[in-house]
């Protein structure tokens, strides 16, 4: 019988999966920062900003934030030609689908229901990226792939075709789904007027015309009479939008338009400004002119930190605050798990949106920081600062990824950390047995609990049977106890305990000591030479090879 095969996309190593250690994280309250009074009562104080490799950090907030994030912004990496100049093609790119298919599989579990994904992409990675983006959230949960007009103007001086836009592709989490509309524009209020000074208001003239031709729509085939000239309509080419019904109504209503004089040869419906919705629909072409371009977003990074200290390619405010427009509501937690420079909590920030940012880059502390702060004391007066009149307040808390739970001693064996104290250790233990960290003042085992009687004691001392025993009558019949501690001896029979010794039970659970799972090029595979080009031959085609270059052998088959 053959294996039974499925649509997929597929790349080298694909099988393997990391086997994340759900690390705490540690608050460093020197680096956090708050305002010093509120500003509004919708001033938010608990955003979080995470220094580590945004894998693990993602795997710390699962515990607690799963289902509850609204939005997910990231502008991955995906320029990765130049790192990988010397390294095969195939094998790079598989790394770059493993480390985004690793990271979007936790992202869609912090999701929320009615939450959505929206991911900044240009055109070498976005096809790749939407197939496999298919296979992690459901391909009708794909929604759509906004085109953003990043540039807006190109050198003449170029050669071939000229690249000026990226990527967002969008993804909900489930049909829950709802975005909003987006704020009615002046340009789009100014289409409607109020020629004939109609008391219900300014309104627009609507097409009175069908696409369909009058042989397939008969029932919107009928006459129509101008009462100013006494001309009688027959749409012989195409059909009216309206039945004969609905036209009578509108003439009633006086909806009819026959232009200024009277005297248009084809009506038209007269839509009022106080019956549409208030709002415009999103679409998915977004030019420079509506959320800024690259350039924008460079001048703001030269604003926030002078000409020195600016990023490649940033995004300007402009486009994160369409997105937050459409996919949230003030009070919505945001996350962003490839921060940069921070500009999605900023945006964030200013628009009453809670958030997390996830950093490992020594920006973080060069760029995001400083950012926030003149964003919480209100002298970041760029961005959209304006526009949503921000005048600064609120704060965030700095988190670090707690060091690995387990380390190898002299003898390589494994042992519990030694930086770790009895609170790290509980603290640990539970979100890695999956209960929820929360100490009891009242009954010194009680570190956790999973339901309302199940709960989890974390100890390094070694237990006897009558400290077992004790622990089991405390305990009693109504409830139960997972007791992890580093040794114990006990010959009694203890129902409502579960004893197991630490770190043997969690040996096997994770890879210890692993801190950093980003985009490593190290241990890759050498690419085969390429022969020098020939002058004038054909091997002049070779020549170097270019970020479109490394698409290659993705779908190949044979060895790869």
């Amino acid at each position: 019988m053959s294996k039974k095969q499925k649509l997929e996309l597929t790349w080298i190593g694909k099988e393997n999966r990391p086997k994340l250690e759900p690390r705490i994280l540690l608050e460093d309250t020197a680096k956090s920062y708050h305002a010093k009074h509120r500003v509004t009562d919708g001033d938010i104080f608990d955003n979080q900003l995470i220094f580590g490799d945004n894998l693990l950090a993602l795997k710390a907030l699962e515990a607690e934030f799963a289902g509850k994030v609204k939005c997910v912004f990231i502008d991955p990496p995906y320029n990765t030609g130049s790192a990988f100049t010397h390294y095969d093609d195939g094998v790079e790119h598989s790394i770059w689908l493993s480390l985004m298919r690793d990271r979007l599989e936790i992202i869609r579990r912090l999701l929320s229901e009615d939450g959505s994904l929206w991911i900044s992409i240009d055109d070498n990675e976005c096809h790749y990226l939407k197939v496999l983006c298919d296979e992690i959230f459901g391909r009708p949960n794909y929604k759509t792939t906004i085109t953003w007009q990043r540039k807006y103007s190109v050198s003449n001086n170029f050669q071939g075709i000229a690249t000026i836009c990226d990527f967002v592709l969008v993804y909900a989490k489930s049909e829950r789904f709802q975005n909003n509309l987006l704020p009615r524009t002046e340009e789009s209020t100014a289409r409607y007027s109020n020629p004939d000074k109609d008391s219900r208001g300014p309104w627009k003239a609507v097409d009175y015309l069908n696409q369909a031709t009058p042989e397939k729509r008969r029932n919107l085939c009928y006459d129509i009479l101008n009462p100013n000239t006494g001309a009688v309509i027959k749409n012989t080419k195409k059909a009216w939008k309206y039945d004969p019904q609905s036209h009578q109504r509108h003439v009633d209503e006086n909806r009819i338009w026959w232009g200024r004089d009277g005297t248009n040869s084809v009506p038209a419906l007269k839509l009022f400004l106080s019956e549409v919705r208030d709002g415009m629909t999103p679409h998915n072409w977004w030019p420079h002119e509506d959320v800024g371009h690259t350039d924008e977003a460079k001048k703001e990074m030269i604003g926030l930190y002078g000409a020195q200290n600016v990023f490649d390619t940033p995004k300007p405010e402009r486009l994160i605050k369409r997105i937050l427009e459409i996919a949230t509501n003030p009070g919505d937690l945001v996350l962003d798990s490839f921060a940069g420079s921070g500009t999605t909590g900023a945006v964030a920030h200013k628009m009453g949106r809670r958030w997390i940012m996830i950093e490992l880059g020594e920006h973080c502390h060069t760029h995001i920081i400083p950012r926030l702060q003149k964003v919480i004391e209100g002298e970041d007066k760029g961005g959209i600062s304006e526009a949503v009149n921000w005048q600064g307040g609120g704060g965030f808390r700095y988190y670090k990824l707690a060091p690995s739970l387990l380390r190898q001693d002299a003898h390589n064996q494994w042992v519990i950390n030694k930086e770790y104290n009895a609170e790290m250790l509980a603290q640990a233990l539970c979100k890695l047995e999956g209960f929820t960290y929360a100490p009891s003042d009242a009954h010194y085992w009680m570190h956790g609990h999973s339901t309302e009687r199940d709960f989890i004691y974390v100890t390094t001392a070694n237990l006897n049977h009558e400290q077992l025993q004790q622990l089991s009558d405390e305990v009693g019949t109504e409830r139960s106890l997972l007791v992890l501690c580093t040794a114990f001896r006990g010959n009694g029979d203890y129902s409502n305990l579960t004893v197991k010794k630490i770190p043997k039970q969690v040996l096997s659970r994770c890879e210890w000591g692993h801190d950093d799972y980003s985009l490593q090029v190290e241990n890759l595979p050498k690419a085969i030479p390429h022969p020098s080009p020939l002058p004038g031959g054909e091997g002049t085609k070779a020549k170097g090879r270019s970020v479109n270059a490394v698409q290659a052998g993705l779908f190949d088959e044979g060895d790869a």
